[in-house]
């Protein structure tokens, strides 16, 4: 009889509770929508920032993707621009070189004109002695190209020396700058003869000494065309030396001397050209240097 009623106390507990729970139900269903409305609040402040957090995380890492692929062919283009910049730039020195040239080439061109009685082969400067100066050079072109001892050199507008040795393929030069040099010159409007001398010590002040003018009425002035004379025995005669920029009187009052601008950069010799022809050939004495 004991037990029954146990078991009578148990079901009762189990109804209570379930109709608790019922209640809770009913009362939830009835609030529904009131609670909603702070839930949403709740997720509006946690929730959804997050999620727009993860949505820009995702863009950036999206573009950050992009951004590497571009940043690889900025730099794929950069390199083949580069390049491109190197073979101009290759390509713009060439054209340069070459204009230089081809204005060193007009500059001979003219003056073989100027001096077209005279035979001539070009040649190319190969060598020289060390220092600043060409004093004494070697060239391209020998005896096999009618190249020999004693034959005058020309560049720039005028001559620059005389061929001192030769040899099958090459000649060496001896400029009118160098110490050894002395030229029989004369003054292109009036014929007065000097001397003019080699010193490497004056080249500095890009000039030339002359000397032993006679000091007679002829008026010398500064700008005179002073020019190899008619009574050298190595240069043939008119050859272009310089101009002279300063004229005196020696202490002696019989002679006149002063220093002359030569007409060729001794500094930058490259091209040539060559007499073929002495002259001990052209008046007959045969005289070489």
């Amino acid at each position: 009889m004991k037990k029954k009623n146990q078991t009578s106390a148990t079901n009762k507990y189990w109804l209570l509770l379930l109709s608790i729970l019922c209640v809770l139900l009913m009362v939830l269903s009835v609030f529904a929508e009131e609670i909603r409305g702070p839930l949403k609040g709740i997720a509006s402040v946690t929730v959804i920032p997050m999620q727009k957090g993860i949505n820009q995380i995702g863009i950036w890492i999206g573009d950050f993707s992009e951004n590497f692929e571009t940043l690889d062919q900025l730099k794929s283009e950069n390199e083949k621009l580069q390049e491109q910049v190197e073979q101009l730039v290759v390509e713009n020195s060439n054209l340069q070189e070459e204009k230089y040239e081809l204005e060193r080439l007009q500059a001979l061109y003219k003056l073989d004109q100027n001096y077209a009685d005279y035979p001539k082969v070009g040649a190319r400067v190969i060598g020289k002695d060390s220092g600043n100066w060409f004093s004494t050079f070697t060239i391209d072109k020998g005896t096999n190209d009618g190249v020999k001892e004693g034959q005058n050199v020309l560049a720039g507008s005028g001559l620059v020396g005389i061929v001192t040795q030769a040899g099958p393929t090459w000649a060496t030069v001896r400029s009118i700058i160098d110490d050894a040099s002395n030229i029989s010159g004369m003054a292109l409007s009036t014929s007065d003869k000097c001397i003019v001398s080699g010193d490497l010590s004056l080249m500095s002040e890009g000039k030339l000494r002359f000397e032993q003018m006679e000091n007679n009425d002829s008026e010398v002035e500064v700008g005179e065309q002073i020019v190899t004379s008619y009574i050298s025995d190595k240069y043939l005669q008119g050859l272009l030396i310089g101009y002279i920029s300063e004229v005196n009187i020696d202490a002696n009052n019989l002679t006149r001397s002063g220093y002359i601008t030569p007409v060729v950069d001794f500094k930058n010799l490259q091209e040539v050209l060559v007499i073929t022809t002495t002259k001990g050939e052209i008046t007959g004495t045969d005289k070489t240097e």
